[in-house]
């Protein structure tokens, strides 16, 4: 089913959206195989739940649209910024200074090679 495009998202990752792009760019436009694998060799901690989004992603297209997941690539790999919670650490002379703790919404949208 060439044109069609299937995606899974994971929501509110527990890591800058900054750092998941990293990841992210590196697995765009490469075969499902080939992601897969590239991811499980990296060094980053945000490769976890990104492989996690593809192998749903692979799911859904070979579940649900009956793809053959070894025609499948990854299209693009989409990292939004989610929830920041926002906390305090103190510092000198009892003030307190700002702590971010970010989240990030990751959509993985894969498509069959034509």
């Amino acid at each position: 089913m060439p044109g069609i495009e299937v995606h899974a998202i994971a929501r509110d990752v527990r890591m800058s959206p900054r750092k998941v792009r990293l990841v992210g760019d590196a697995i765009k436009g490469k075969s499902l195989s080939d992601a897969l694998a590239l991811l499980r060799f990296m060094p980053y901690r945000a490769s976890t739940p990104i492989a996690k989004a593809v192998k749903s992603a692979s799911a859904n297209a070979e579940n649900n649209l009956d793809m053959e997941p070894s025609n499948l690539y990854v299209v693009r790999v989409l990292t939004d910024p989610g929830r920041t919670l926002r906390r305090f650490r103190a510092k000198a002379r009892g003030r307190a200074g700002g702590l971010h703790k970010r989240s990030c919404h990751i959509t993985v949208v894969v498509a069959e090679k034509e």
